[in-house]
């Protein structure tokens, strides 16, 4: 499986993004290749798609350069790409999505970079922080880290709740209230959701593991990967650490005292801000099965067994509420309102790589040899109907019929080489 992800990784991957969706013209990455592999150069460039194939290209830069065997004249060049494209991802992000009058991240650009939809988004600002961190992890680049610092404290001054606790979705670009604080049209519109809160305990997870790697390195000789832009040691304060375990510390309870339904082990979706649960009775599979592990890799990278005591029985448990949404033949759905009792089928590319992690995970750290089965029929599932052999990338999804969604993107908005890339290094890089 290591094998045949680094394959899919590195062949099919990473070089749709380099060969086919950098903006020679405007800079930057384009916005949109539809189903069809068509380019639409005119689209709208998402802080989002941004932001995750800057984490995608550090993340493989770095993983690939520590496991790599050797380094031929192949191996270099192929590094030293991913790095480029790393860095130039980590520049354009900085030069334009980053809102230097009053902070924080734009929501949009248009195809030449100017701020188009100035939203504060604290979804997007998080996977700013997420993909900053990643690239100053792989590089020891001190201006991603200052800028990564600075977004956390956007969203510790203007999204956390001190009433309540817990982080609103939106602002105005001021940052002042919104009434439509939606995610997508396709959410409900709530000030809380477990996906914003899922996806800021996921960087400040990456920031805090971040600091503590800088924290270590500057009491060892530290050996920086091939490439890397500063190979020197970065002092971190001890009080920038301490707030963001704070707040990591917070976020996993959070997570297991409010967003976790007791009832039924699944998370639910939707809150008021006093977290009373809105929107009606949803289970969302996938992220069900992707919180099992990002709970748990919060809870590890913390590294207070008090806190795993706790946390690793929910992990177990919400992972099994997950088995809810699998297929015989290894893929999973979406999600269902058990309200309506319409169910969202399709099998979705994201959901089925946080599928295999969240298995793999479950092996990993607790033996259930029944999980790594789980995983390696969701990874054929995969292989056998997502992979797009002949253009590269991942297909959207496949109708529960097995026909092929055409319909929407190969790279968009939301259509990023993020959960697919982080499935495979997290099975590289774990000691499995």
């Amino acid at each position: 499986m290591k094998s045949e992800m680094q394959d899919v990784l590195e062949n099919n991957i990473l070089p749709f993004w380099m060969d086919k969706m950098v903006d020679h013209e405007n800079g930057g990455f384009y916005g949109r290749i539809d189903g069809h592999e068509q380019l639409h150069a005119d689209a709208e460039k998402g802080a989002i798609l941004n932001a995750r194939i800057l984490w995608s290209f550090s993340a493989a830069y770095r993983v690939l350069s520590e496991k790599a065997e050797s380094f031929d004249e192949s191996t270099t060049v192929y590094l030293q790409r991913l790095l480029d494209t790393a860095t130039y991802a980590k520049d354009y992000f900085l030069d334009h999505f980053i809102d230097h009058e009053y902070g924080g991240v734009f929501w949009s650009l248009d195809a030449k970079g100017n701020p188009l939809n100035t939203r504060k988004q604290f979804y997007a600002i998080g996977f700013a922080i997420y993909g900053l961190s990643e690239y100053a992890r792989a590089t020891g680049d001190q201006e991603a880290l200052d800028y990564a610092l600075q977004l956390f404290d956007c969203i510790e001054e203007h999204a956390f709740d001190h009433e309540h606790n817990g982080y609103i979705e939106a602002t105005a670009r001021d940052w002042s209230p919104i009434a439509d604080m939606r995610l997508s049209e396709l959410d409900a519109n709530f000030p809380k959701s477990q996906n914003t809160h899922l996806h800021i305990i996921e960087p400040y997870t990456n920031l805090y593991r971040c600091l503590k790697e800088f924290q270590a390195k500057e009491t060892c000789n530290y050996v920086p990967a091939i490439g890397s832009v500063l190979p020197v040691a970065i002092s971190v304060p001890e009080e920038t650490i301490y707030a963001v375990e704070k707040a990591l510390r917070n976020l996993i309870d959070i997570f297991t005292d409010r967003i976790l339904n007791p009832e039924t082990h699944h998370l639910d979706l939707f809150f008021e801000m006093d977290w009373t649960r809105g929107a009606g009775h949803l289970e969302s599979y996938g992220h069900d099965i992707e919180c099992s592990w990002l709970m748990h890799e919060a809870a590890l990278v913390l590294g207070d067994q008090e806190v795993l005591r706790k946390v690793e029985p929910i992990v177990q448990m919400v992972a099994q509420a997950s088995e809810k949404g699998l297929r015989p033949d290894g893929s999973m759905i979406h999600e269902a309102n058990l309200d309506t009792g319409h169910v969202d089928d399709d099998l979705h590319w994201w959901v089925q790589a946080e599928n295999v992690v969240g298995w793999m995970n479950i092996y990993q750290y607790f033996g259930d040899k029944s999980a790594l089965d789980k995983a390696a029929l969701c990874w054929k599932y995969i292989k056998e109907n997502l992979i797009d052999e002949e253009n590269g990338e991942w297909h959207w999804s496949r109708h529960p019929d097995g026909s092929l969604n055409l319909v929407d993107d190969k790279a968009g908005f939301w259509k990023c080489p993020y959960h697919n890339s982080r499935m495979c290094l997290e099975i590289i890089e774990r000691e499995l």
